[in-house]
């Protein structure tokens, strides 16, 4: 059994895909199996438990229209960042608009963003150099 008081460490296998829209969260699911990695698809109301459940190396947030659909996910994303005393997990935020975090006025904890639409060729070789990078 893990010690509560020991900093937990990211699973960087694991990554999960929260966004409003299921028939998203199966295409992106797809997107990151193909790399050999482990999706966890949820919705923004469930996703800060299993955020806490899983400890995912990755995140992957479909702001919906206007970039804010996750924005309720920010605090538990820095939160386990603290707790595991590292950048991890990354978070990608898929977007209706191109730009950066910064470009955009996203939260911090937004590593990088993907304009939609959303295709592997897009995706997949973000994830899997965010995953080496961890």
């Amino acid at each position: 059994m893990r010690d509560p008081q020991a900093p937990r460490s990211a699973d960087l296998h694991q990554v999960l895909v929260v966004g409003r829209s299921p028939i998203n969260r199966v295409v992106v699911a797809k997107i990151v199996e193909r790399s050999g990695l482990k999706p966890v698809a949820e919705g923004p109301d469930t996703a800060a438990a299993a955020l806490h459940k899983f400890a995912p190396g990755t995140v992957i947030l479909d702001g919906g229209s206007d970039n804010r659909d996750c924005d309720g996910l920010m605090a538990s994303i820095m939160s386990l960042r603290l707790e595991t005393g590292t950048r991890l997990p990354s978070v990608i935020l898929l977007s209706t608009k191109p730009g950066t975090p910064e470009s955009l006025s996203l939260s911090s904890a937004v590593d990088i963003v993907i304009a939609k639409p959303i295709t592997p060729e897009r995706l997949q070789p973000v994830v899997e150099r965010l995953v080496g990078r961890a």
